[in-house]
């Protein structure tokens, strides 16, 4: 059985606050179909694809808020994409704002197999920003408001036949930037790692440190060293461009497991790219480099889950004492 399974980052360019969830779903299997007239099998498309980035404002009215959220996956609303999905013959992963039957709020993710069952669900783990705004400040980043620490973990799913039997794994925007999350991923012998992100293009907590190129090479240069340090394929898709006067980056890239990138987005707009992935290439990494079994020393690893913040060594009049 061939193991090289042509994958597709599905760029999406700004959802305004005004477009209507059917204009934006309607872009969303139009990019669906643009990849499966390419070849590929799975389709990667960004966190909360099916909304703008609401949590850039302060929403005070639960009715509005709540009209972000989707009560299921799939639900009425969203059918048609796994419809199309299946009569298209692909997988996908999408991200989305989640609503519980118990009233809960999460900042999740599904994988969907070709023939369109739930293979797997993700919820963010790394919610950045604050529960309360910023005063004075124009953007803000209030993850921490309206969704709870996702609960799941960081679980691997083992994909049909029709996706090359692969180790499946999923993050969400954040969620990159911390290596923790990878080598969870890592060492359930992940071979693909599925990611959406909508990240601003200037520094969300304030200040004028960071710009659009900046957040895109760390936006990227994450992927590539967390997919060669475990040996994985990673797809990266962004929600891009100017949603309601705010910037989002894109540099949607597919990385394969040396940590090189062999497809990229150049817009910010919607965008199709893809790639041919062979997942016995992670086995070079994965059987020598990082083979795991013959190297990792946990004995030494503690302080990476046995704490939070970080506890400097005393200074030298200190440790005299």
């Amino acid at each position: 059985m061939s193991r090289t399974l042509r994958i597709a980052g599905a760029q999406m360019g700004p959802t305004q606050k005004a477009d209507t969830r059917e204009r934006t779903l309607g872009r969303i299997i139009a990019l669906l179909e643009r990849a499966a007239a390419a070849g590929a099998r799975l389709v990667v498309l960004p966190e909360l694809a099916f909304t703008t980035f609401f949590p850039r404002w302060l929403i005070e009215d639960e009715s509005a808020l709540l009209s972000c959220f989707e009560p299921a996956m799939p639900n009425p609303a969203v059918q048609p994409l796994f419809a199309r999905a299946r009569a298209l013959g692909v997988g996908f992963y999408v991200g989305y704002a989640e609503l519980t039957a118990e009233g809960k709020r999460y900042n999740s993710a599904v994988l969907v197999e070709p023939g369109g069952t739930v293979l797997g669900k993700y919820r963010k783990v790394h919610l950045p920003g604050s529960v309360e705004p910023r005063a004075g400040a124009r953007f803000q980043q209030l993850e921490k408001r309206y969704f709870e620490y996702g609960d799941l973990g960081f679980p691997a799913f083992r994909a049909p036949p029709s996706l090359g039997g692969a180790v499946l794994g999923m993050m969400i925007c954040n969620d990159r930037r911390w290596p923790e999350a990878w080598r969870v991923l890592g060492l359930q012998g992940v071979e693909l790692v599925c990611l959406g992100y909508n990240s601003a293009a200037y520094d969300p907590n304030g200040g004028e440190s960071e710009d659009a190129g900046l957040r895109t090479f760390h936006s990227q240069l994450v992927a590539q060293a967390n997919a060669y340090m475990n040996a994985t394929w990673a797809v990266a898709v962004a929600k891009a461009g100017e949603e309601d006067g705010s910037g989002l980056i894109g540099g949607s890239c597919i990385v394969d497991p040396n940590g090189r990138i062999v497809a990229e987005a150049r817009t910010l707009a919607d965008e199709v790219i893809v790639a041919d992935c062979d997942l016995d290439l992670c086995r070079q990494g994965k059987e020598k480099m990082f083979n795991f079994a013959a190297h990792r020393r946990p004995l030494h690893y503690g302080p990476i889950t046995g704490q939070v913040g970080v506890i400097a060594p005393p200074l030298p009049s200190q440790a005299a004492e």
